[in-house]
Parts: structure tokens; sequence; C-alpha cells
């Protein structure tokens, strides 16, 4: 099968600055969605940010066009996931104000809030913004962020993402650990609710989902507390019905720069299998593909995609068995292009 690598996205594309935080997913029909934000004053993680997507069959692919407008707010980590029954694609997005860095929404200053839009004609058209953060966030919780990569619909019909948030602690004026959860929804998008957290210090996370309901999650860590050490490595945890997960184990095997990552399930000749995707260095560079045949409790190298500057990626799998995968990438940095890489697994 052929393999191929072009670049979906560029600084100073479409007069904006950079885009980062890269989604993608192949819906039912073949037609694949390629998400990220179009930052268009800087690289940094708050300012006028965008969510924008492109949509084509895996090989072409139409032009940018925005899904949702931040206007002069921020929006950002776009998280897709499509419900099998219904064909719906659900977008799960946060938003906050421009002007409100990560470091300040975290003492608690300034809302950072989740909202869902929807397309019924395969992303031709999106419904209106609906705001579910009083569903899915804790009052005393100040930063929430979902994904950022796509989510997963289990067999018995739940649609499930998972997020990150952390917890103010007023009497020491700051904010607590981050603590990854999922969120999920059983009747087809209508309602969401919260699901378990993980262990203090996971972060971003990505899910996998198998044909007898069983999901597993792994995730950025970010240690908490003064003198803590930096394992430099991924986290993760597995669940036989995606509600009630395994303790949190580190996972020192699987080599991390402190950045996002993504999970897919694939179908091949041996069966279900899951892949992982991420910077798998001390530093933001050198990102593999891992494959694992007992649902994450072993992992060997699939591929190397990217060797030079690399960051956040997501995955999906394309009709022809061949697997699709966005990334950020660059010469001197990782975040000069998002480049769409597709290729057959070994």
């Amino acid at each position: 099968m052929e393999e191929f690598k072009k670049a979906l996205f560029a600084q100073g594309d479409e007069g904006v600055f950079g885009f980062r935080i890269p989604s993608i997913l192949a819906l039912a029909s073949g037609r694949v969605l390629a998400f990220c934000e179009a930052r268009r004053d800087s690289l940094g993680d708050s300012g006028r940010i965008d969510i924008v997507m492109r949509a084509g069959d895996g090989v072409s692919f139409g032009p940018v066009r925005t899904v949702v407008s931040g206007g002069n707010d921020t929006v950002g980590n776009p998280c897709p996931v499509q419900d099998p029954a219904t064909g719906r694609v659900f977008l799960l997005y946060n938003r906050n104000e421009a002007d409100r860095p990560e470091p300040m929404i975290l003492r608690g200053d300034g809302p950072r809030t989740v909202h869902v839009v929807y397309s019924d004609d395969e992303g031709e058209t999106w419904s209106p913004p609906r705001d579910i953060t009083a569903d899915v966030k804790k009052p005393d919780w100040t930063w929430y962020a979902v994904g950022p990569c796509h989510g997963v619909a289990l067999p018995d019909g739940r649609l499930m993402f998972g997020c990150n948030h952390a917890v103010l602690d007023r009497e020491a004026g700051r904010s607590g650990a981050y603590v990854s959860h999922v969120i999920f929804s059983d009747d087809h998008g209508a309602s969401w609710r919260l699901g378990p957290d993980m262990a203090p210090g996971t972060n971003e996370s990505a899910l996998a989902s198998f044909s007898d309901g069983g999901v597993l999650i792994n995730m950025r860590f970010i240690p908490f507390g003064e003198g803590a050490e930096n394992p430099r490595c991924r986290a993760q945890a597995y669940s036989a019905d995606g509600l009630r997960y395994s303790d949190t184990a580190l996972r020192r095997d699987l080599t991390d720069p402190v950045c996002q990552g993504s999970l897919l399930t694939v179908r091949t000749a041996m069966g279900e299998e899951v892949l992982l995707s991420n910077a798998a260095s001390a530093r933001r560079e050198n990102l593999c593909v891992r494959r694992s045949a007992d649902r994450g409790q072993t992992w060997r190298l699939e591929r190397v995609i990217e060797p030079g500057c690399a960051a956040y990626s997501d995955m999906t799998q394309l009709p022809d068995g061949r697997v699709a995968l966005l990334c950020e990438a660059g010469a001197e940095s990782p975040y000069e292009r998002i480049d769409l890489h597709v290729f057959g697994l070994k």
C-alpha cells in the first residue's frame, strides 16, 4: 500500500501566525476530517485562536475552513468522535478569554469552559456551540482540557473522551496537581457526564477502546510538588468497562518529554491491536509509533515517523487499513507545520 507524507497546515498559511494541536478522524464513509488550532497572533497557547479543519479522502484535502471562531477569545483542543449509530460527528473543545493564559487560570483567575458542536453532514456544516461545562467540570476545578485528540465510541454506544483538570488550593494560593479523568455520553451526545479520575500528575490523555468494552488510557505525566522527580515517561491505566480503572502506572519504558500522545485501536490480521504515537525522547523530537498486541502491557516499535523536531499528534485508521497520522513537525521547531503521514502496518 502506498505511503506518503504531506503538509496540511503550515506557519503563515491563511494569514495565520501558526497552527498547532492536530486531531484527525476517519468517518464510516471513508471521509477524513483533519482539525487543528489556528493561532492568529503567535504560537502561544493563549491569544486569538480558532478551530479549523480540512476534509478529504485521506490523499487530497479541501481548503482550510473555520469550524469554531474564537473571536477575541481562545478556543482549542479540538476532539472529534463519530457516533456509529447516528453518523453524527461531535467536536468537543475548550474556551477561555484570550488574555488568560494557563498559569492565570490555574490560580482561578478566569474561567475555562467546555463546549460541543456537531455535524450531521460529515463536517460540511456545524451546529451552534453548546456549553457543557456544568455537566463535566466541578466547581473547585480551575484548569480543564479535553484531549487533545479523537474520542472513542464503545460497543454499547457510549462516547468517551480523555480530559484533565486541576483543583485550586486556596490555602496555598496555587493550583494542585493536574489530574486526568474521562467524560462520556450514553445518549448519543444529548448529555455528558463525568467519569473517574486517574492519579495526580496525569495530564493530557488519549483513549483506545476494544470490542469487549475495555478502555486503555495513556497520559502525559507532569510531576507535582517541590523536588518531585520528572521521570520523563508516559502514564497508563486500563479499564474493563471504561469506568473502573486500574491503578495508574508510570511506564518508564515509554520515554516522553512531557508532551501529548495519542492512541488508536487498529484491526489487523492479528486481531485488535493498539498504537501509541508520541515524541519518544527527552525533547520534542523523534516522533514514533509503538504497537501493542496485549492492550498496552508491552510495546514494540512500529516505526519512526519524524526523527527531528516533532510534538503533538493524532491517528486514525483508513478504510483500506492504512494509518493516517497528523503531527506537528519542522526543521528548527516542531511547530512549523502539521504534516499528514499515511502508512501501512508492518
